[in-house]
């Protein structure tokens, strides 16, 4: 401070007037009144606009939103129609059944073990499967078992446990397991048939779906007394095949015992009532399981999808057509050497054998390889190309069935200089087996072929039976050409015959052909392996059932004759049996062989 600051100065004194305080004025009420009455006219015009855009510019949208969120539509799903045998026995039905499901936000952790006990011994499920599913906290579903039979369901139901749940649905069950299972086929997880007849006729079974609408509140219940529309499903309709369980049984127990004996790759047995053309039984070996067909490997129905050289059993066709072309006799003599050169390849009997006189009675019965080649140079090659396309080769069969091939027949134009010979006792054209059992159908019917029919009919739901359209019938040789070729057959089975006595069935005449082929490998691109068939008919003067067993790829033997006949008798025995066919009684005519001694 300095010599002049007041507070140094002695005697100075200062007095302090303070101003006096500012009068408080009060804001005008109105103002505030008026500024309030203007925000809330502005919010509730903001609500009035909402409310106008809501009820009248946006209802419409808002109330087919709303709507989509009450009214739920349900698909009411077809009964799928069953397929059944001839005689109306059930091979694929479908049956209700449940779906079991949880909540498992509602299922208390101090109960979860006791409630996976108590489910596990009602459902057959492993209770740690069960309680594992039951520890999900964070879904509000889980499926703990499928096609549950709805009795078993209801006593899951009566557990009154809470966040349990029965949805109904159908099951497809198939009774007979592996029976005819590459015929029939099998419904996937999506309801439709994958193979088989369950896949070609899967609209006709399947039916028609319904549907349903109704309103539901926000736990999903349905609200009572609101509307609701339903379209009723139409069941579908079910098929009737032609197979015959009983015989079916039989042939897939011989082929696949044959099978396993002999080590072969897989087989397939056919039997055909030779009059209609219908298809009695129509087994393979291995075959699927068709109620565990998704562990089980299906190879298909391989009966008509896999294709194969007929090998002898194909001379009957070239038989056929020297007849016709009134080339040969059954009493026309041939000097038959176990060799004959064609072209430029050497080729041979199946056994060596010093020049013989044989018939072509001998010829076919014996299944002399020369002896038929040279029946068939007495032919031409376009003669023998028709008859071959005639018998139905290297076309479909026409039986509608899934998978099926149409097999391999060169056009005559690319036969090369041997293949005019190979092709006439049976390689160089490939068939399936329904094609084959075609063939000797034709020959046992006089020389009629009926297309082949595996499906009777259908039933509607009513019940009632619609059949189907008769199959076709062509003539392919005379009723005389038939004949002979039946009693050269005949003579093949007879105690003369070389090749088929193992099919004979006493009491009964059997005609019919051994064949044994080379087989084309894709494995070993080229041929290895052998393909044994045999196929006749019987009784031959009266013919009501014709047979064919098939084994590919045997390592226990190879000639049909031996594996293959076998099959054939028992077979062709049970379905006799089964069908009350007696025996003629009658004897086979005697036929003259050979010249020789």
């Amino acid at each position: 401070m300095g010599p002049d600051d007041p507070e140094r100065r002695p005697g100075l004194r200062i007095t302090w007037n303070p101003r006096p305080p500012v009068p408080l004025r009060l804001g005008n009420p109105s103002r505030r009144i008026n500024i309030g009455l203007m925000g809330m006219a502005v919010v509730l015009s903001l609500f009035a606009g909402r409310l106008v855009q809501l009820q009248g510019l946006d209802s419409k949208v808002f109330e087919a939103r709303a709507e989509r969120l009450r009214v739920q539509e349900e698909t009411l799903t077809a009964r799928r129609g069953s397929i059944t045998d001839v005689n109306g026995h059930e091979l694929a039905l479908t049956v209700e059944a449940r779906a079991i499901s949880a909540d498992p936000t509602k299922v208390l952790p101090a109960k979860r073990d006791q409630v996976a006990g108590s489910l596990a011994a009602l459902l057959g499920v492993d209770k740690g499967v069960i309680a594992a599913k039951l520890a999900q906290p964070k879904t509000r579903y889980t499926l703990l078992a499928g096609n549950v039979p709805t009795a078993t369901a209801a006593k899951v139901l009566d557990l009154k446990i809470d966040g349990l749940a029965a949805t109904p649905h159908y099951e497809r069950l198939y009774p007979g397991g592996n029976l005819a299972g590459g015929v029939i086929g099998y419904v996937g997880d999506e309801g439709h048939g994958l193979v088989g007849f369950e896949q070609v006729y899967d609209k006709l079974l399947a039916g028609q779906d319904g549907k349903q609408t109704v309103e539901t509140g926000g736990t999903g219940q349905r609200i009572p007394m609101t509307r609701s529309t339903k379209q009723e499903p139409v069941a579908g309709r079910g098929l009737r095949l032609t197979i015959d369980r009983d015989i079916q049984w039989a042939a897939q127990t011989a082929i696949a015992k044959q099978v396993q004996a002999t080590g072969a790759r897989s087989g397939s047995v056919i039997v055909m009532d030779v009059r209609t053309g219908q298809v009695v039984a129509m087994a393979n070996a291995p075959e699927v399981d068709l109620n565990d067909w998704e562990r089980t490997p299906s190879l298909g129905n391989r009966a008509v999808s896999e294709v194969f050289e007929p090998g002898s059993t194909n001379k009957v066709i070239t038989a056929a057509a020297a007849l016709e072309a009134g080339a040969v006799r059954p009493e026309t003599v041939f000097e038959v050497a176990d060799k004959y050169r064609c072209a430029d390849r050497v080729l041979s009997d199946a056994h060596p054998h010093p020049p013989e006189n044989l018939t072509f009675t001998g010829i076919i019965a014996e299944s002399s390889n020369v002896g038929t080649i040279m029946a068939a140079d007495r032919v031409g090659d376009q003669p023998l190309y028709n008859m071959l396309r005639a018998f139905g080769f290297g076309a479909k069969t026409g039986a509608g069935l899934y998978g099926e091939e149409a097999g391999l027949l060169p056009k005559r134009e690319t036969w090369s200089g041997s293949q005019r010979c190979t092709i006439a006792f049976g390689q160089g054209v490939s068939v399936t087996a329904l094609q084959m059992a075609s063939v000797y159908q034709t020959i046992a019917n006089g020389g009629v072929r009926v297309t082949p029919q595996i499906v009777a009919g259908t039933v509607d739901q009513h019940r009632r039976f619609v059949p189907a359209k008769p199959a076709r019938q062509t003539r392919v040789i005379t009723a005389r050409t038939a004949k002979d070729i039946t009693r050269m057959l005949e003579a093949a089975v007879s105690a003369e015959g070389s090749t088929g006595s193992l099919a004979a069935i006493k009491g009964y005449r059997v005609a019919g052909k051994t064949g044994t082929a080379m087989r084309y490998d894709e494995s070993c691109r080229g041929y290895c392996g052998y393909t044994a068939t045999f196929v006749g008919f019987t009784p031959a003067d009266a013919p009501r059932l014709v047979a064919l067993a098939v084994l590919q790829a045997p390592e226990n033997g190879h000639f049909g004759g031996e594996i293959a006949a076998p099959v054939f008798k028992d077979v062709m025995t049970f379905a006799l049996k089964s069908r009350k066919i007696p025996p003629t009684g009658t004897t086979a005519p005697s036929v003259r062989m050979s010249t020789d001694g």
